[in-house]
Parts: structure tokens; C-alpha cells; sequence
């Protein structure tokens, strides 16, 4: 066996019946309270002293684990601050028939230092014994900065989707509160809930919330839900043995598969009980899927807010879900496939043709989400198997011949595209040119399929809208605006229309 870095803590764990779910499947609370143990104790091992759970990063998971598998769960320091620490986790699960090892999950968590009484304590700077550990060391930097402005991103999004309320109809079809989705549950902390200093463990709480969670979730489509993934946990202040805790949960919105489901949880002393006078201490937001008999994923009703809660619910979770999907992308760091083809000039119909034809099918896919709307612009995104496509709609004051051609021009397009350098795409798709090699000034990306489509809606005016099937190797730039620190895509996408409305006087438009 492999043995432990330096630094690091791995617990295993067999999966017994006790530990799982109807399905068979290990309970994603059950798992929660064990990253959060391993991630404690880790911790404690560079702090040498106390430690309690302050964050819980985006948890996302990859596989299940049944009754009968092996969980492996490897936590370690990545980085210390002055009294706070960054937890890297990894968790693995094994099938002991086959011997056949696959990836859980990958999340950070922050811990605090607690020294006894009033002693201060400066931690210890991490011991970076190996390349990755330099890499993940810097990191851990960005990640908190990520962590502490989380807070004003959300509320900058939640001013932004306030004008998502003219997109919500009193009669769309299909559409179901969630008022009866609304769970409540308590339960009593004891000793074996708490840590040696009477605190109640973070991983406890989370195994608690989850359990609300799915319940609610499973009020709205009657079947099995599965916990996909979680939204950053943190832990507002602490509760101790005797605590009486509070969870309160309700679906917040749904996304074709997925379903966003808020938990609350308040803490309660014995007098606080009495008067009906709780502390927030924790609040979360946790993403499931559910599959039916066939484990096909179930689609969700949309969601129809009623109340002023309903609808700060509702917009609240697409700010969270576009915070989440940036964060998502802007770290990915999946191998770019070269899709490109070499170009001949013999197969150019069939290359237009089927360039067009892909266009089409793009913007014929249900699922689109709005993300963002700003004056005659709107961003739909759509998520499919871990590949993201965005359409950016715009509202042009010209007609729609007139779009078509100027945009079809594409040495035109450097006037109002800053991203846009070269003039060797055909269509809607990246070819090769040997006239135009890889120039070290600029960075190659891949176009997988992208285009315009170009709707009129009266003489005078049309609607244009840009669709991108995204490659790995634009994926971070659009994932800083679907996150909400870029405005980038808004931004090309108003020069755009100032260009279409007030095109160049150079004799192309007198043409028509």
C-alpha cells in the first residue's frame, strides 16, 4: 500500500449497509461527515491544536459508491495563513471484486485554529516538499481570494437578475410552486455529536442538512433524488451539547436535471428554546439529480414564484448557479483535442453545409438557461456532459439582411470583436491554412461549432443571436463572466450592435 505523504491523513472506509441509502448507495451525508473528520484531522496535525470547520468549498461528485466498495479519503494542508487553513480532499472509491479504483470527488475546506484560553497562535508555514505541492500552495492563494469575495459577487449578480422578473410568466405551462417541498426537522446535539470541547462537528451538521435536503428535493418529483453536488458550506457560529438545531429546507429553483434545494439551520440553547429565539449558525444550498426505474435522469417542473421570497429564492439560485459554473470552468484544465480539419478548397460546400447544419442543431437544444440580461442583450447557457454552450441573443435597430451581411464579412469583424484576430474561418467552424501558420504573438483557440442566426422582427430591426459550442481553450474567458467578476461578453456583444446599427461608411452599405 501506497503510504501517506507527509502531512497528509487517510481514512477507509468499508461501506455497510447502515451507511447507505434505498438505492444502495453510500449517503451523501455519511460521506460529508467523514471529508469533514479527515479534513479536521489533518489540520490538527499541522496546527497542534483544536481545529473547527469555518468553509466547505463546491463539493462536486463524479461517482457513486455502493454497499460493499471501499471509500479512501486523503486530506492534507495546501496552504496556512495567520489562523486559518486550506484542506485539499480527495476521495476515492474501490470495487474489492475488481480492484477498479475511480475519482469521487475533490474539494478544499477551510479550518481554524483554536488555541486554549487566550493564547495566540500563528501557524506554521506549510513544508512544500514536491512541485504539485508548490502549485497547489499558490492556488490555495487564488482560492481565497475567490472565498472572501464571494459575498459581493453574489449580491452584484442578485442587483443584475433582478431583471429576470419580466422573463417569469403567471401561466407558463408546466410550471409548480414549491411550497410543498418545505421540510422542517430538529434533532438534539449530544455528546457523540460533539467534538472534545462540546462543539457540535461540522460534518455532523452537514449529514443533518442533507437529509432535509433530500427530502425536499424529493416532494418535488416524487422518486429518489441524489445529491450531485453542494454549494459552499460556511459556518455562521457554533453550537454546543444540549443545542436543540433547527433545519429548515425548500426547493429554490430547478435546471432541466438539476434542482437547487436551501437549507437553514438554527441553533437553540434551552432558554432560547423557550422564548422562540434562535442563532442563524448555518446556511447552504445543495444541487440534485434524480433518476427513474430505468436510471434515466428525471427533468424538473420549472418553478413559478409566487411570493417576494419565492422570486429573491428563485433568482438567488441562477446567481449561485452562475458562480458556480465560473468557478467550475475557470479552473478547468481538461487536454484541448484538436478538432480542426485541413482546409480544401474542394470540400468547401460540404464544409459550409455541415457548419450550418451543426448551427442549426445548437440553437434547436432545449435547455438553454438566461444567466444574464442587460438592456438589448441576454446570455443563455447550456450544460451538457460537462460541455458548456453560450448564446448571447442581442436586440439590433437595423434590418436583418443588413445584419446578415455585415456580419457574414468577417474582415470586418476586428471593428467591433477585440477577441477576434484572424480572418481564416470558413463558416462556423476552425480549419487549418498553411498560408496562415500559429503565430507565437497570439493564441490559437479551437472554434468547435459558433455562428450567428439572424431573426427579423419588422423592417426596421431584428434579433441576432451568437451561439459557441465551447472548447477547452476558451472555456476561462467566458467562465469569468458566466461567474460574475467579467463583463466581457456583454461588452462585445454592445459593440457589436453599435456596429450593426451604425456600420462603417465605406460604401458597404450603400450597396444595399
Amino acid at each position: 500500500m501506497e503510504r501517506p505523504a507527509p502531512g497528509e491523513v487517510v481514512m477507509s472506509q468499508a461501506i455497510q449497509p447502515a451507511h447507505a441509502t434505498a438505492r444502495g448507495e453510500l449517503s451523501a451525508g455519511q460521506l460529508l461527515k467523514w471529508i469533514d473528520t479527515t479534513a479536521c484531522l489533518a489540520a490538527e496535525k499541522h496546527a497542534g491544536v483544536s481545529c473547527v470547520t469555518a468553509s466547505v468549498d463546491d463539493i462536486q461528485f463524479e461517482e457513486t459508491a455502493r454497499v460493499g466498495q471501499v471509500i479512501t479519503i486523503k486530506a492534507k494542508v495546501t496552504r496556512a495563513f495567520s489562523t486559518s487553513m486550506e484542506i485539499s480532499i480527495k476521495v476515492m472509491v474501490q470495487d474489492m471484486l475488481t480492484g477498479i479504483e475511480k475519482l469521487v470527488s475533490v474539494a478544499f475546506s477551510t479550518f481554524v485554529a483554536k488555541p486554549v484560553g487566550k493564547e495566540k497562535i500563528h501557524l506554521k508555514p506549510v513544508t512544500l516538499l514536491t512541485e504539485q505541492d508548490h502549485v497547489e500552495h499558490n492556488l490555495a492563494a487564488e482560492r481565497r481570494k475567490v472565498r472572501l469575495q464571494h459575498e459581493d459577487t453574489f449580491n452584484n449578480l442578485m442587483k443584475e437578475s433582478s431583471k429576470f422578473d419580466d422573463l417569469i410568466f403567471d401561466e407558463e405551462e408546466g410550471a409548480v410552486s414549491t411550497r410543498g417541498t418545505s421540510v422542517q426537522s430538529i434533532e438534539l446535539v449530544l455528546p457523540p455529536h460533539a467534538n472534545h470541547h462540546g462543539n457540535t462537528f461540522g460534518g455532523q451538521i452537514m449529514a443533518w442538512m442533507e437529509t432535509v435536503a433530500t427530502i425536499s428535493a424529493s416532494r418535488l418529483c416524487w422518486a429518489h433524488p441524489f445529491l450531485k453536488s453542494v454549494d459552499m458550506f460556511k459556518f455562521r457560529g457554533p453550537s454546543t451539547v444540549g443545542d436543540r438545531l433547527v433545519f429548515t429546507a425548500i426547493v429554490n429553483n430547478t435546471f432541466q436535471t438539476c434542482v437547487e434545494v436551501g437549507v437553514r439551520v438554527e441553533a437553540f440553547d434551552c432558554q432560547e428554546w423557550a422564548e422562540g429565539r434562535g442563532r442563524h449558525i448555518n446556511s447552504a444550498f445543495l444541487i440534485y439529480n434524480a433518476a427513474d426505474d430505468k436510471e434515466n435522469l428525471i427533468t424538473f417542473p420549472r418553478i413559478q414564484p409566487i411570493s417576494k421570497d419565492d422570486f429573491r429564492r428563485y433568482r438567488g439560485a441562477i446567481a449561485r448557479k452562475r458562480i458556480r459554473l465560473g468557478r467550475k470552468y475557470v479552473i478547468s484544465h481538461k487536454e484541448e483535442v484538436p478538432l480542426c480539419i485541413h482546409w480544401d478548397i474542394s470540400k468547401q460546400a460540404s464544409l459550409s453545409d455541415s457548419n450550418v447544419e451543426a448551427l442549426k442543431k445548437l440553437a434547436a437544444k432545449r435547455g438553454w438557461e438566461v444567466t444574464s440580461t442587460v438592456e438589448k442583450i441576454k446570455i443563455y447557457t447550456l450544460e451538457e456532459h460537462d460541455v458548456l454552450s453560450v448564446w448571447v441573443e442581442k436586440h439590433v435597430g437595423s434590418p436583418a439582411h443588413l445584419a446578415y451581411r455585415l456580419l457574414s464579412d468577417f474582415t470586418k469583424r476586428p471593428l467591433w470583436d477585440p477577441h477576434f484576430v484572424n480572418t481564416y474561418t470558413v463558416a462556423v467552424k476552425s480549419v487549418i491554412l498553411p498560408s496562415v501558420p500559429p503565430s507565437p504573438q497570439y493564441i490559437r483557440s479551437e472554434i468547435i461549432c459558433a455562428g450567428f442566426l439572424i431573426h427579423a422582427i419588422d423592417s426596421n430591426s431584428c434579433i441576432v443571436s451568437y451561439f459557441n459550442h465551447m472548447s477547452a481553450s476558451i472555456l476561462p474567458y467566458f467562465a469569468g463572466n458566466l461567474g460574475g467578476w467579467s463583463k466581457s461578453i456583454e461588452e462585445t456583444a454592445a459593440s457589436c450592435i453599435q456596429f450593426l446599427e451604425n456600420p462603417p461608411d465605406d460604401g458597404f452599405v450603400s450597396t444595399f
